[in-house]
């Protein structure tokens, strides 16, 4: 395809002043290592690296064309067209789309965005999807998966360069929809720029990303765009209308012109959508949910009560989508567990305690969480967790307050501290849990309204899990899925799983 052809595809208000050669562009780059000949490369500033600075290696590797924010010194009147926009970021997903051939017109797209629950909501549309007879792919925050293929998700909404090659890659293998979770970040950068859902939805909004977004109001407008920026003007919005910041999706969508489909816990402001009713068990949920096509029992797989919200939500994306009930609930009881979301590690061993690995990173999530895993606790509830470094300050003690309240022992720890010092990260999560007092980790088995503070996460979940009895219950929250730390700017193999089983089972060789 032709640089002049790729341009056209950018807004008329920002395109650029065409140069004076137009090369053929066989490629899309925007990382200068994996420049190759004939690419058109995005140098797009970072926050830790700009490319502006790998210019000239992208040109050494053959680079047909640069696109830049401003031309680096040096490069003025250079034989390599230099293509000026304002932001090169938003200039790489309309290009982007125009390479890949716009592939989201050929593909129904379900957009989920919220702070807790996309990823759990996403797999069970899929596989509502999935047992309806629907080819389907999912983009989230674990994985990316299609065909067979499977591949580790790196962002929960991915940069539109790689977003759209793999909407492309799922049309090429017969794709029909794609379950996508959308961010924050993904939605202000302009990820999904070239994008247009079928459905939105919308689980909640609680505190996260304040690093990023500064304020709570600037958080929820970015969720915001998802419903009154790319949602089709016939597509469906689907809002949790528990959330107290659902007026705001549910205006977006009336000003985009889409139906509505509202779902709740209670039959409220006439909810399409409800729950009548729900048993809460270790191992899972039994719930009837009210659809506008009557009632429907569900046996849910996932624990928690919080995932009652998840169900609630996919459920109103296949009543969007005119899913029939049986395959609603086909889909819900054989959706998979999703990984580090209220996972249980297995042991094989006797006499051990129940371990539930989760994601949870935000007060609201933990907060939930633990107090669905409360009352289902024969002994205590003994609990692990760490805040990020380089990261929204303001949630760490909110988040220990939320420990505090359901847990009989707490361990705080490091989370990924990236290049904070982890200390000073548990002086922000200390504030929050007052009154309880501090004791040395050897002593708190056996105090009560006690926490301890051990840096060294693979020291504070084995500390957890030896002293807990077969009737309690660990939680090792924070991290879910994840396989790696980050300390410094170092990405370090850990996996809370790994290490719940190693503690496991040295209780047993005991």
């Amino acid at each position: 395809m032709r640089l002049s052809q790729l341009l056209d595809s950018l807004p008329p208000d920002s395109r650029p002043e065409k140069p004076e050669t137009d090369p053929i562009i066989r490629g899309i780059a925007y990382d200068s290592r994996r420049v190759s000949a004939g690419d058109l490369f995005f140098a797009l500033p970072g926050s830790e690296v700009d490319g502006h600075a790998f210019v000239a290696d992208a040109i050494e590797l053959g680079a047909a064309a640069v696109v830049v924010e401003s031309v680096p010194e040096g490069f003025e009147g250079s034989a390599c067209p230099m293509i000026s926009v304002r932001d090169s970021r938003r200039a790489l997903a309309p290009i982007s789309t125009r390479f890949f051939g716009n592939p989201s017109s050929e593909l129904r797209l379900i957009g989920i965005t919220g702070t807790n629950g996309k990823t759990s909501t996403s797999y069970l549309v899929e596989s509502i999807l999935r047992r309806s007879g629907a080819r389907t792919g999912l983009i989230g925050t674990v994985d990316v998966r299609f065909a067979g293929e499977r591949e580790r998700a790196v962002n929960t909404t991915p940069e539109s360069y790689e977003l759209q090659r793999m909407l492309r890659a799922m049309r090429t293998h017969d794709v029909e929809a794609v379950v996508m979770e959308v961010s924050s970040h993904g939605l202000e950068l302009g990820r999904v720029d070239g994008c247009l859902f079928a459905v939105a939805a919308m689980t909640n909004l609680t505190q996260d990303h304040l690093d990023f977004h500064d304020t709570m109001g600037a958080y929820r407008d970015s969720k915001l765009r998802l419903f009154d920026q790319y949602l089709e003007a016939d597509g469906c919005a689907v809002v949790n209308v528990d959330d107290p910041n659902s007026g705001e999706f549910e205006a977006a969508a009336a000003r985009r012109g889409a139906r509505l489909i509202r779902v709740s816990r209670e039959q409220k402001r006439g909810a399409e959508v409800w729950l009548r009713s729900a048993e809460l068990r270790l191992d899972g949920t039994s719930a009837r949910l009210r659809l506008p096509s009557g009632d429907l029992d569900l046996d849910v797989p996932l624990m928690g009560d919080f995932n009652l919200e998840n169900t609630l939500v996919a459920c109103g994306v296949a009543v969007a989508l005119d899913v029939a009930p049986g395959s609603i609930a086909d889909g819900v009881a054989h959706c998979p567990q999703v990984p580090g979301r209220v996972e249980r590690v297995s042991s094989a061993g006797a006499d051990v305690p129940t371990v539930i690995v989760d994601y949870a990173h935000t007060p609201d999530a933990i907060d939930k969480l633990l107090g669905t895993l409360r009352p289902l606790a024969p002994g205590r509830l003994i609990s692990v967790f760490g805040c990020g470094g380089d990261r929204d300050r303001g949630k760490r003690p909110m988040m220990a307050e939320a420990v505090a309240r359901h847990s009989d022992r707490i361990v705080a720890t490091s989370d990924n501290p990236r290049t904070e010092d982890p200390i000073r990260i548990l002086t922000d999560v200390e504030a929050g849990l007052s009154p309880r007092r501090r004791v040395e980790i050897d002593a708190l088995d056996s105090s009560d309204d006690a926490y301890a503070l051990v840096p060294d996460r693979r020291t504070a979940i084995a500390a957890a899990i030896a002293i807990a009895k077969a009737s309690d219950i660990v939680v090792l929250a924070g991290k879910g899925h994840e396989d790696y730390q980050i300390i410094g700017r170092d990405r370090l193999p850990f996996d809370d799983r790994i290490e719940a089983r190693r503690a496991l089972e040295a209780r047993g060789a005991r």
